[in-house]
């Protein structure tokens, strides 16, 4: 009797070492199978890349494949970034589906345990893969973009030559809102040349009305002022006047006024928050900002909802029959919550929905989706 009670504790510490150490094992088995699913990923993904940059670089410019080459590897990471919820998804499926050919996860079950117990050491590796995205993989990602686009522009332009693409600013205050426009920006010196300028002025109830329009051959902006050259100005109704030289007020800085509203993506997670309180200092919309940063609050939940959404459809035994169409409507489920995911971002840059609804609503819906068919294959 009593060697039956001593030898409980051991049987109990044994199971529980076996336990952990199954979950050890599905988890590695899991990690690696997702490695595999992102390193396809992205070479694809810089393939595809490599021959559009390829197409839109070499045409009127000498691009060598080197040059092509490094601008593929400065845009690639924020679009595998853009598709790493695949990896997890395409990954966490094939090492289920793996063990599950090969009977592991009957011996599994056969042991007594839960199909939670292995499930969610994958989905908790997924949530820290998503922190290490938002903390460390996408602030390296957007610093890479926006040196895309350093590297692409000074391809696209050379010195002394007017660049092709159209130039949007905006600056004012409390009182008057100045539109800048210009169709072409010379390098270095940053100056302007085929200028409008659109000034509005609020009313006592705080609406903007248009006061006048000034147009410019040349505008170069110093600090605290526009210095316009050839410039006619008119309001509604008023004869253009004519100046040699005309300056403006301006609260811009010479040296950021340009960089000052880059592409969400080429923002930085840590300088997001700021970033937005620029922009909307300046007069402009930081909705597109707004929605950025609540996308990559999402991540982890969105990385984990993959994870369980991947192995919610690969569980199903072999000897019933069916696996690889459970399988492949779970791929064809995460393609649907990835262009949902686009349509809410899409309705969120268009204001038609809050930016926190437009980031968080498709990681919610994968994730609630996930454990409502896990809930239903393992407890019926």
């Amino acid at each position: 009797m009593s060697n039956a009670r001593s030898s409980r504790p051991g049987g109990l510490a044994l199971l529980r070492l076996s336990l952990t150490r199954i979950e050890r094992y599905v988890l590695l088995r899991t990690l690696f199978a997702v490695a595999a699913a992102l390193a396809i990923i992205t070479a694809v993904v810089m393939l595809i890349d490599f021959v559009e940059i390829s197409r839109n670089t070499t045409a009127g410019t000498d691009v060598g494949v080197i040059e092509t080459l490094g601008l593929t590897l400065l845009r690639s990471p924020n679009l595998v970034l853009l598709l790493f919820p695949f990896a997890f998804l395409f990954g966490v499926l094939a090492a289920y589906v793996n063990l599950n050919r090969r009977s592991e996860l009957v011996a599994m079950r056969a042991a007594g345990v839960s199909a939670w117990r292995f499930i969610f050491p994958a989905a908790g590796a997924a949530f820290v893969v998503g922190l290490l995205a938002i903390f460390a993989l996408s602030p390296v990602a957007s610093w890479l973009d926006g040196q895309y686009d350093v590297a692409a522009a000074r391809l696209d332009a050379k010195p002394g030559v007017a660049a092709p693409r159209d130039t949007w600013l905006r600056q004012g205050d409390g009182r008057t809102q100045v539109v800048i426009h210009a169709r072409s920006r010379i390098r270095p010196g940053d100056r302007l040349q085929d200028v409008s300028m659109f000034v509005y002025t609020a009313d006592s109830q705080g609406r903007l009305e248009f006061s006048r329009r000034i147009e410019a051959d040349v505008a170069v902006l110093k600090r605290g002022f526009w210095q316009l050259s050839n410039a006619r100005e008119a309001g509604p109704g008023q004869q253009a006047v004519r100046y040699r030289t005309l300056s403006i007020p301006s609260n811009l800085d010479p040296a950021t006024a340009y960089e000052k509203f880059a592409e969400p993506t080429a923002v930085p997670f840590w300088a997001l928050p700021g970033a937005i309180q620029r922009i909307e200092s300046a007069g402009f919309t930081a909705t597109a900002y707004r929605l950025r940063f609540q996308q990559l609050l999402a991540t982890p939940m969105l990385f984990a909802a993959m994870s369980v959404l991947g192995a919610a459809f690969s569980l199903r035994l072999m000897r019933l029959g069916g696996l690889a169409v459970l399988a492949t409507s779970g791929v064809a489920l995460g393609f649907v919550f990835f262009f949902f995911n686009e349509l809410t971002a899409a309705l969120g840059k268009a204001e038609i929905i809050p930016p926190f609804l437009a980031g968080w609503t498709p990681p919610l819906l994968a994730l609630l989706s996930a454990f409502t068919l896990l809930t239903y294959t393992e407890d019926g």
